[in-house]
């Protein structure tokens, strides 16, 4: 049964533990909507694709094993976005296991 809940909280996005962090999907916005629904919610999490990036507005401050950094996505018009902010798995971390 353990390893049942474990399985299934893998397959979970982080999204999904952080309490009230809106969700959008990067193809449904312009790069400038998108840097201002950053702004605005202070916490969200852009899909792309089948995943996604999470992005936390200063103050806040990304969580264990994630540093913070730009990163490239595609909006609604197909350009291709440079966002401050974003969360990113952070292998030199003490909280991800090599």
């Amino acid at each position: 049964m353990r390893n049942v809940v474990l399985a299934a909280v893998l397959l979970l996005s982080s999204a999904s533990f952080a309490g009230a962090v809106t969700q959008i999907n990067a193809r449904d916005h312009t790069c400038g909507e998108i840097a201002q629904i950053i702004r605005q919610e202070k916490k969200v999490f852009v899909r792309v694709g089948i995943g996604g990036r999470n992005f936390r507005y200063p103050p806040a401050r990304c969580g264990p094993g994630d540093k913070r950094e730009t990163t490239n996505l595609r909006d609604a018009e197909g350009k291709q976005c440079l966002l401050d902010y974003a969360c990113v798995y952070d292998p030199e971390s003490l909280y991800n296991f090599r």
